[in-house]
């Protein structure tokens, strides 16, 4: 009797502690679920308190903000059968997240779409975080590659890319970077392309807009020393705009020391009377100087690259203040046009917001890959180093029209460097709109 009274008041223990866990244990499921890619709020570009790079970013050391998952352990996504190993790095995490999240997004809405379609080519894409970071960005490599990776998006900002880039040709694994926009990323190495065009284009192309539009007639410049973007911009810039007989009261820098405080700078553009001023840098110090313009008083015309696209979702940044600001990009959110305005809200259904750039140029580069794949009849079954000499021929010698640059479509040349047009736009009542 004394047994059988034990046996039931241990069983009744159990059945407490089994009520305190919230249930019997549950069954193990199936932990490669579909990875859904929800951007990380910006804590603003460049890694922390400063954007860096583009769509070709620059690297600069960050204070990353506490990571929401434990960078380059991204929720494996379910494989797809049959399909290529597509792989890619980005900040997802940290002040340049809004950037490496944007690219990564508009990758998967391509896939998503490809592999829906009776396409012959499918994918399988998987995003590593490097949060913006060299070294990182090598170990993310690295997992991609001991993934299986066969083809690569490259890393999403500059100093990553340059440093990945050199991993991929090492590896005879063909890399197209979204918005790795420095030189360096594709110097020498003939399996490196580019889907954004490159810094020092950037800077001659807004000289010679800028000249051509008349649109200033004392130009200042402030630009960020220790970033490879901003500074491969501001020299082609100046080169320029001799050539377009443009006059440069003022050249002022600043670094990641001082990257908060720009009276010196507006100071020396006011005093010169500058009546442009011209911004190659990231949106948030570009935010930080149009609001302490505001504050002085100083209203000289802003003209910018496309590593300010992104500054009216900034959070806690006041959006009229960039109302009037102009600068070149090779998307606009704003189009009319068909696939574009497909785009734009399926982007805004997923993630809630207007895509940038950043996110076409993800969107894209698969795209892209998928017509060069299926040019070259290649099959997920070829190693990366087969697949790699298609693509050098494929790339080097087709036409793509995607959702960035003209209708006269997409090059590129032997270097990796893209040639397609950037558009002029500005900022009215809180939307870009074209100024061609």
């Amino acid at each position: 009797m004394k047994k059988k009274l034990l046996c039931a008041l241990l069983a009744l223990s159990m059945l407490f502690v089994l009520a305190a866990c919230g249930g019997a244990p549950a069954e193990n499921t199936d932990a490669s679920e579909t990875e859904t890619s929800t951007p990380a709020e910006p804590s603003t570009p460049d890694d922390t308190a400063a954007p860096d790079e583009q769509a070709e970013l620059s690297g600069e050391t960050e204070t990353n903000p506490e990571p929401a998952d434990t960078p380059n352990e991204p929720t494996p996504a379910a494989p797809v059968e049959g399909a290529f190993k597509l792989g890619g790095t980005g900040p997802l995490t940290g002040g340049a997240a809004i950037y490496g999240n944007a690219a990564k997004n508009g990758a998967q809405i391509a896939v998503d779409e490809i592999n829906a379609s009776d396409s012959a080519v499918k994918f399988d894409l998987r995003y590593e975080d490097d949060a913006h970071d060299a070294e990182k960005a090598v170990n993310a490599y690295n997992a991609l590659k001991d993934w299986g990776m066969q083809i690569s998006l490259g890393s999403v900002t500059s100093k990553p890319a340059e440093a990945t880039s050199a991993e991929s040709f090492a590896d005879n694994i063909f890399s197209l970077t979204p918005s790795a926009s420095s030189p360096a990323t594709i110097a020498g190495k003939d399996n490196v392309f580019q889907m954004c065009f490159s810094d020092p284009n950037q800077g001659t192309a807004s000289a010679e807009y800028i000249g051509t539009q008349n649109l200033g007639s004392k130009i200042a410049v402030i630009w960020k020393s220790d970033d490879v973007y901003s500074k491969g911009i501001r020299d082609t810039f100046l080169e320029e705009a001799d050539a377009q007989g443009l006059e440069v009261v003022s050249d002022q820098t600043f670094s990641d020391g001082n990257a908060t405080d720009f009276s010196v700078q507006l100071n020396d553009a006011k005093t010169k009377e500058a009546d442009l001023v011209f911004l190659p840098m990231y949106y948030e110090p570009a935010s930080l100087i149009l609001a302490q313009a505001s504050a002085m008083g100083y209203a000289p015309k802003w003209f910018g690259v496309d590593g300010m696209d992104g500054i009216l979702t900034m959070q806690g940044f006041d959006a009229s203040l960039a109302e009037g600001v102009m600068l070149l990009t090779p998307f606009n959110a704003d189009s009319s046009d068909e696939a574009t305005a497909k785009f734009v809200a399926e982007y805004e259904k997923r993630f809630g917001e207007k895509p940038n750039q950043f996110a076409a140029d993800g969107y894209d580069c698969v795209y892209a890959y998928c017509q060069a794949l299926t040019a070259a009849n290649a099959t997920p079954d070829m190693d990366a180093a087969t697949i790699n000499g298609l693509m050098k021929e494929q790339f080097t010698t087709m036409t793509f029209h995607g959702l960035t640059g003209t209708e006269s479509g997409l090059t590129w040349d032997e270097t990796g460097a893209v040639s397609k047009s950037p558009k002029g736009m500005v900022i009215t009542n809180g939307a870009y709109v074209g100024m061609d």
